[in-house]
């Protein structure tokens, strides 16, 4: 019997929280379209959209990184998968907040979240180009 490595485990790791982050994106999608139609205004449901489109983008991008990380091992390229999740928590997840609570301070958060996408997006590609 063989024993999965520390690089397949991340690769499967990124996979799952990817295809987890979809279900919950399409979750959060019907729900505002069915739910929070009638509760938001156009401006609330405009955020909640957003977030949910930024979240299933980079749900893929995880599920991306997974499938390179089975065929190239580089730190770079685990690094820019931990950033697209912490994107998705901060740029999705204050948006949500946002739009569900009207607390505009919580807004600040949502550049974090960009630049973490960002930086992800950066990593992925240099991690990728870098790597035989």
């Amino acid at each position: 019997m063989t024993h999965p490595t520390s690089e397949s485990v991340m690769a499967k790791r990124f996979m799952v929280i990817g295809a987890l982050s979809a279900m919950f994106a399409t979750i959060f999608g019907a729900f505002a379209a069915h739910a929070l139609k009638t509760e938001f205004s156009a401006y609330q449901m405009g955020i909640f959209q957003t977030g949910v489109f930024y979240q299933f983008i980079h749900s893929l991008a995880l599920l991306c990184v997974g499938m390179i990380l089975c065929q190239l091992n580089a730190q770079i390229i685990r690094v820019s998968g931990w950033l697209f999740f912490a994107g998705i928590l901060f740029f999705s997840g204050s948006l949500y907040f946002l739009s569900l609570t009207k607390i505009k301070i919580i807004g600040m958060i949502t550049p974090i979240g960009g630049a973490c996408f960002i930086a992800a997006w950066l990593l992925l590609a240099v991690g990728i180009y870098k790597t035989n």
